[in-house]
């Protein structure tokens, strides 16, 4: 029994043994190949995008969120920072940097 390769672009389920025998006899061999496409709107290649637009709108609201949030620590730490320092002079002009509480 010679065991090759069919010629040509066959479907690789067709069992050696019924090629060898389609081959000895003459007979040919039939393929069917059920391609049924899908009817409707292929969601997954629409829901990615959408998908990918939503990840980075959620990553930019996350940005601005965390940029928020320092720059609010930032001002905190200038407020203490210039309530502690008192006033700053320079060349007989004072600058008050913060209010006193009382």
């Amino acid at each position: 029994m010679d065991h090759r390769t069919p010629p040509g672009n066959i479907a690789p389920h067709i069992p050696a043994g019924d090629w060898q025998r389609a081959q000895a006899t003459g007979q040919p061999v039939v393929i069917v190949i059920h391609d049924t496409q899908p009817t409707g709107i292929p969601w997954r290649r629409i829901l990615l995008p959408f998908a990918i637009a939503g990840a980075v709108a959620a990553g930019g609201w996350g940005l601005v969120a965390a940029l928020c949030v320092l720059l609010d620590a930032a001002a905190h730490t200038a407020t203490v920072i210039a309530g502690v320092a008192g006033p700053i002079g320079i060349g007989g002009i004072t600058l008050r940097l913060a209010r006193n509480k009382t």
